[in-house]
């Protein structure tokens, strides 16, 4: 079991998404082309997605996106990037010395401030916390304990976050930050439900464990024979778990990436992340925080790993139920609240993260990183 889920949350590049990507931009340099961006565009033309020069083809899994102006991007190789122009130009903000790491998420608060999760067995679990725009780092959390694996992290606010790792003694293991992520401890496991037999999390998108409002948090799972959504209204004190619709039953199957609106309304989607393996349920929503679900009418035709709901404008039509999903094959789009969805894009994207003022980024393989605003995406539902 410890091979296998171990496998499963570094596996999604292991031997099947291939670690052969090359090194990342000079630290300090602001790159002018768009290497692996280009290189993927001709694979599939963004329809509303704006691909930028980033200057690198590393693999961005972890993205926080803060206005229309700024966005951070966590990655492959220890790399971070941060745009403060809309993407026009990115400036890699790496830690110094974090070339082994593997960066699967980031929290950001705003231009200067920002929280990088690095995943992996031990010490390779790590923490590190920038408050000067990445001109410098201080790592905040090294796991010691050989059994735990940290996936995800996500924030309530700019003090209040939460970290997980995939199953220790039988359960998921949660750290606590209450000042910005400059400290944090391991919560009690008695409240948390047992894991099920194989049950992991997916280090895919950096939405295996995602936040609405002060105190609501929800941990998606997959490789037991069952896919589950956990949700603690008790910022991880105490979960409840759900089982999804999503199909389960093998280490490469489950719920992959979450994204609530608010407390009651949620989408989950995921799949196969196999390419050669179909993925005929790749999402489903809920309309009361996560007790129960159901399978979209018309879910994504393949394997998606990133999901978030476009913002919302006052008086446009369709635009509170409009949501994005985001895999290797492309990006569809739902203005129904998730139960129907269209593809609209055929590049590929790993993760995916709006703003309130209007604008999207998504990023992924081979430094593909892109923004679109919320009008770019034809949710009158009338196409483009």
């Amino acid at each position: 079991m410890g091979k296998t889920r171990r496998m499963m949350s570094v596996g999604l590049t292991g031997a099947a998404l291939a670690l052969t990507l090359a090194a990342p931009a000079r630290a300090g340099a602001t790159p002018t082309a768009a290497t692996g961006a280009e290189a993927t565009a001709k694979a599939g033309a963004p329809t509303g997605w704006r691909l930028t020069p980033t200057g690198t083809d590393a693999r961005f899994r972890g993205l926080a996106a803060v206005d229309r102006s700024t966005a951070w991007a966590a990655g492959s190789k220890g790399t971070v990037l941060r745009t403060t122009d809309g993407g026009h130009s990115w400036r890699n903000v790496s830690p110094p010395g974090a070339g082994d790491l593997e960066f699967r998420d980031v929290e950001a608060f705003d231009a200067r401030r920002a929280v990088v999760l690095a995943i992996g067995e031990g010490e390779t679990s790590r923490v590190l916390r920038t408050e000067d725009g990445g001109a410098t780092w201080t790592e905040s959390f090294r796991n010691t304990d050989p059994r735990a694996f940290y996936d995800c992290m996500t924030f309530f606010d700019a003090r209040h976050g939460l970290a997980m790792s995939d199953p220790v003694d039988g359960k998921y293991r949660i750290l606590s930050t209450r000042d910005g992520g400059r400290s944090w401890r391991v919560l009690p496991s008695a409240g948390m439900p047992d894991a099920l037999p194989g049950e992991a999390a997916f280090a895919a998108s950096g939405q295996c464990l995602v936040s609405s409002g002060p105190r609501d948090v929800w941990l998606a799972t997959g490789g037991a024979a069952t896919a589950r959504v956990l949700h603690s209204s008790d910022r991880g004190l105490t979960w409840k778990a759900t089982t999804s619709p999503i199909p389960a039953g093998d280490p490469a199957r489950g719920v992959f990436g979450l994204a609530f609106r608010d407390r009651d309304h949620g989408i989950a989607v995921g799949g196969d992340y196999r390419a050669d393996q179909a993925s005929p349920k790749a999402a489903a929503i809920t309309g009361d925080g996560g007790r129960s679900w159901r399978t979209s009418a018309t879910p994504p035709p393949a394997y998606r790993s990133g999901v978030a709901w476009l913002p919302q404008t006052k008086g446009a039509k369709h635009t509170k139920d409009a949501a994005l999903a985001v895999g290797p094959t492309g990006t569809d789009l739902t203005t129904d609240g998730g139960r129907t969805w269209r593809t609209v894009d055929t590049g590929s994207y790993d993760t995916v993260d709006c703003t309130r003022d209007g604008t999207c980024w998504a990023s992924g393989e081979r430094g593909r990183i892109s923004v679109a605003h919320r009008t770019a995406w034809p949710t009158d539902g009338r196409g483009k």
